[in-house]
């Protein structure tokens, strides 16, 4: 006798609801009308994508950061309101934020 059939026994008028995988980034995150910049740079010859722009809240730029930088195996940080990954990924990070329904405006070449 599993867990399930336990609590069945348990409990006989409970109905079981299917719970759907939720996306929470997708959800969550406030879209906004104005593009968000991204932009490369180099400091200490060495290359940085920066993103800025975004007018929600902080918690979601901060959760997008993670999520950027889980998905492109990059480390990063957040500094004041700006999101630095390490690299040239200009493309990816774009296409990456236009799937998630961002807006986007490369800037710097």
């Amino acid at each position: 006798m599993d867990l399930k059939d336990q609590l069945k026994n348990l409990f006989p008028d409970h109905e079981e609801t299917p719970q759907e995988p939720s996306n929470h980034v997708d959800s969550n995150l406030w879209i906004q009308d104005d593009p968000i910049i991204c932009k490369y740079e180099k400091r200490k010859g060495k290359p940085i994508t920066i993103l800025e722009g975004y007018t929600g809240a902080t918690e979601d730029f901060k959760m997008l950061a993670k999520d950027l930088k889980k998905e492109l195996s990059v480390g990063g940080s957040f500094k004041d309101d700006k999101i630095i990954i390490q690299g040239d990924y200009r493309d990816k990070i774009m296409s990456i934020l236009k799937e998630k329904g961002f807006n986007v405006k490369r800037v710097g070449g």
